[in-house]
């Protein structure tokens, strides 16, 4: 079901991308990684396949089949973030020694909700060329996106199942207090989507990254390797 790309030897990092992006925000970061890595592409996104309903559930146990069953480091940015945290539960048996949650988003209106709604409603658009279709792609992920297109009748599309944009409102203080391991949560300084007061509302010391916005693994990925090298088992 899952595109899964890895590499490397040793203590393992699991990372998740956020709502529309693919594994492949995650490049820079492996590159500078001392031990395996293993990166999804998470449904509906990429190059996975769709399910049939999007939930925090189902992203987290469908990445559950493609870890191994090893103490594992994951690091989710925004959506992947929460999904690492329900792994972290120890409900879908992975054995999650550290979560680190990078740019989740902790307060949600209902305006916001409704939007996102509605956008999970709509029909995928069709774009006459590639190009286009990569533009699309890259500007609902916030980063620059080379895996998140494919051909379809009529021309291009992104491959992101808008559907997923329906995942709703999560449970981040139950999904906190039901972890087993570690809980690190992380912002960019200049991030709009997760402010640091936002944080300080769930964890005691959130690690914030100076400078950084909200796609700080793409932003400057150099930036996480300290905190990495810290928190990895």
């Amino acid at each position: 079901m899952l595109h899964v790309e890895r590499g490397g030897d040793g203590p393992l990092l699991v990372l998740l991308h956020g709502l529309g992006a693919t594994g492949e925000v995650w490049q820079d970061v492996v590159k500078d990684w001392h031990g395996s890595w293993l990166v999804p592409d998470l449904p509906g996104h990429g190059r996975s396949k769709p399910v049939a309903r999007y939930s925090f559930g189902s992203f987290a146990a469908a990445v559950a089949e493609v870890v191994p069953h090893r103490p594992v480091t994951v690091v989710g940015h925004s959506l992947g973030g929460v999904v690492g945290l329900a792994l972290a539960s120890g409900w879908f048996g992975v054995d999650v020694t550290t979560c680190v949650g990078v740019g989740i988003k902790v307060r949600w209106t209902d305006e916001e909700l409704a939007k996102a709604q509605a956008l999970a409603a709509k029909p995928a658009k069709v774009f006459a060329t590639e190009a286009e279709a990569v533009e699309r792609a890259s500007k609902m992920a916030g980063v620059p996106l080379r895996h998140g297109v494919s051909e379809v009748d009529g021309g291009w599309a992104p491959s992101l199942d808008l559907r997923a944009f329906g995942v709703g409102r999560p449970d981040l203080p139950g999904l906190i207090m039901a972890a087993k391991g570690r809980i690190v949560l992380a912002a960019g300084e200049n991030d709009p989507m997760c402010p640091r007061e936002h944080l300080e509302e769930l964890v005691p010391e959130p690690v914030v990254f100076p400078g950084a916005g909200h796609n700080v693994h793409v932003e400057s990925p150099s930036s996480l390797s300290p905190l990495l090298a810290q928190v990895a088992t």
